[in-house]
């Protein structure tokens, strides 16, 4: 467990004392039953990870003119409760909640004596997890909320610990019987084509009623039209690519398309081969500007470009009833493609962790045809980061859009130059948390009105987001990826172990 120096327990304590309870913050009193501590956490590893501070009541506990600090009763109102729930931890949950951080803040209680807050930080998890004997829970706006079964089953295939690619479809094994499978038995060097022999062997068959019927993943690589064959299971499997005039989408009565929307069918290895070829030739034509005669000039590198299709198509979730959406732009491209994304991954650190497979038979299963897409590798996101900072351009954005009926991962690769001075802003955010005019102004030399013009340009191109503020004075702007934790989480956790791996000695 760490320990805070007194200046930076006196900030902290502040700032809690500031914040509201949100999906990300939970405040809980050692007092009594820690079953609703356990909840917490088993919500936050299962929604977005979060802070649980111990220590500290709920403001709306608070009576009318009761002070802040009424509300510090530290984990020495329960010593031998907070002991019993430290050393019951790692054997509460199925499976077991391991990545969690701690830190502990020095603070005046409210009865005037010395004591401590603790600060539990629980990472996102790539599984789900229970309560052994209480459920499985995940976090909403300010509460924790108890899952059904169906609730669990959608979570897991969320998560990527369950993939649809293994569900078994009603489809006639003749009907892979095409180019794509011949090309992919030669290849592997497999004399004998026959499907009702070999692709059991492959594990791409389950036994239905004493029926073999493929996999959705032998769907996927084999058919001539993966996406007919499964309209009428309430999927999806094509790629749609919209290339627009302008910077936004005009939804008026003429839509400004430069051309027809492109839809691309076919099996993955072609699927994906046909958009890249499709996408860079467009983005390689350019675009003349209305009445300028100038034409946008496209400096994506090509291996960001065919990456970015690659993941769409590799890892999305054939679960849900959307098409992958290839969207091109004067100033960006924007590749949609459904589902969140798998595992512990998030916005803010896909950079670092690269991409996690959720569709595993359709990846592994894709390196076996000539000339495969670069997938399975592991390296393909940071490669992405890499090459667009080595083309001095921005970094990929992801984000997650939820508020949709069908949950999607955009990512949006920028066509313009990245000024030297985002990446000293960039890297301050990342160490620091949010910044504000004055820390730029400190950074960068500009002046007031110099410093809001860039800030206000970031947020319009959206590298940067602002946060909600009482005033214009009191703006501050983050990083998109980093936004859901805005509500003062990530910032309250600057301190915790994010490298060195897990504290599991909390005290």
């Amino acid at each position: 467990m760490i320990d805070l120096s007194p200046a930076q327990s006196a900030d902290r304590i502040t700032a809690l004392l500031a914040a509201h309870e949100s999906r990300t913050l939970d405040f809980k009193r050692i007092s009594g039953k820690q079953g609703r501590m356990y909840e917490a956490i088993c919500a936050f590893a299962n929604t977005e990870g979060g802070l649980l501070v111990m220590g500290i009541g709920d403001a709306k506990a608070m009576k009318p003119g009761d002070k802040p600090q009424s509300r510090l009763f530290g984990i020495e109102e329960n010593l031998e409760g907070f002991d019993n729930f430290c050393a019951e931890l790692l054997t509460r949950f199925t499976p077991a909640i391991t990545k969690l951080h701690w830190i502990r803040v020095a603070c005046t209680l409210n009865t005037g004596h010395p004591g401590h807050v603790v600060l539990l930080r629980v990472e996102k998890s790539n599984q789900v997890h229970s309560i052994v004997g209480d459920g499985t829970w995940t976090r909403m706006d300010a509460s924790n909320r108890q899952l059904i079964a169906a609730e669990i089953a959608d979570l897991a295939y969320q998560r990527g610990v369950k993939s649809a690619e293994t569900l078994p479809m009603p489809v006639e094994l003749d009907l892979l019987n095409t180019d794509a499978w011949r090309s992919y038995c030669l290849t592997r060097g497999l004399a004998d084509m026959d499907l009702a022999v070999r692709l059991p062997k492959l594990g791409l068959t389950a036994s239905m009623d004493g029926v073999q019927q493929p996999l959705l993943a032998a769907l996927l690589l084999f058919a001539d039209e993966p996406g007919a064959l499964l309209a009428g299971q309430g999927m999806r499997a094509d790629i749609r690519v919209f290339h627009y005039k302008g910077k936004v989408i005009l939804r008026g009565e003429v839509p400004n398309l430069l051309l027809p929307p492109k839809t691309i069918t076919g099996p993955a290895v072609e699927q994906i081969a046909k958009a890249q070829a499709y996408v860079l030739d467009r983005l390689a034509v350019g675009l003349t500007m209305e009445g300028s005669g100038f034409k946008t000039r496209y400096r994506f590198p090509e291996r960001v470009i065919k990456e970015a299709i690659t993941n769409a198509v590799v890892h999305r979730d054939y679960r849900l009833n959307r098409d992958i959406q290839i969207r091109i732009f004067d100033d960006r491209v924007e590749v949609e493609s459904p589902g969140r994304l798998p595992g512990s991954l998030t916005p803010a650190t896909i950079e670092k962790t690269g991409s996690v497979t959720r569709n595993g038979l359709l990846a592994r299963n894709l390196r076996e045809f000539p000339n495969p897409p670069n997938v399975d590798a592991g390296e393909g996101v940071p490669m992405m980061f890499a090459q667009m900072a080595q083309a001095s351009l921005y970094e990929p954005l992801y984000r997650e859009q939820l508020d949709a009926a069908v949950p999607t991962l955009v990512v949006t690769l920028l066509n313009e130059e990245r000024p030297p001075l985002w990446v000293q802003v960039s890297d301050w955010i990342d160490r620091n948390g949010p910044i504000a005019n004055g820390k730029l102004r400190e950074i960068s030399g500009l002046d007031t009105l110099a410093s809001s013009k860039q800030l206000r340009q970031w947020v319009a191109q959206g590298v940067l987001v602002a946060l909600p503020a009482a005033s214009r004075q009191q703006a501050s702007y983050t990083k998109p990826e980093l936004a859901g934790l805005m509500d003062l989480t990530y910032s309250l956790s600057f301190g915790l172990d994010n490298e060195n791996g897990n504290d599991k000695k909390p005290m």
